[in-house]
């Protein structure tokens, strides 16, 4: 069984919507180190407008360990919230995979 199917695997056993899902397994494909847009996220899994219903989806994320919900941001750049310890923590996440953050935006990210 590969990584992916694994997941997925996981996911089944709590009650999270088709989208939750959907949104859940996309950003399990974002490297270490990486980031992606809330709005990258919706059109990735074909929902385009649907960047806030990423947000939230995220906060419902049952496996924050291995789907690394910290790796979406805003699409200006900005850190944003995070449902597991709040932006500070977020912030330390990021940096600790070698991204820079400098007073909650990522500098170089372009979208």
């Amino acid at each position: 069984m590969n990584k992916t199917n694994s997941l997925s695997k996981k996911l089944e056993q709590y009650a999270l919507t088709n989208f939750q899902r959907a949104v859940l397994m996309e950003v399990a494909k974002i490297p270490r180190g990486k980031v992606m847009s809330y709005k990258q996220i919706a059109q990735a899994i074909g929902k385009p407008n649907a960047y806030r219903a990423v947000g939230n989806a995220l906060k419902k994320n049952p496996l924050p360990v291995l789907i690394p919900c910290h790796r979406v941001i805003r699409a200006n750049g900005e850190v944003g919230g995070y449902a597991f310890g709040g932006k500070s923590k977020k912030i330390k996440l990021l940096e600790r995979e070698g991204s820079v953050v400098q007073k909650g935006v990522l500098p170089i990210y372009k979208n």
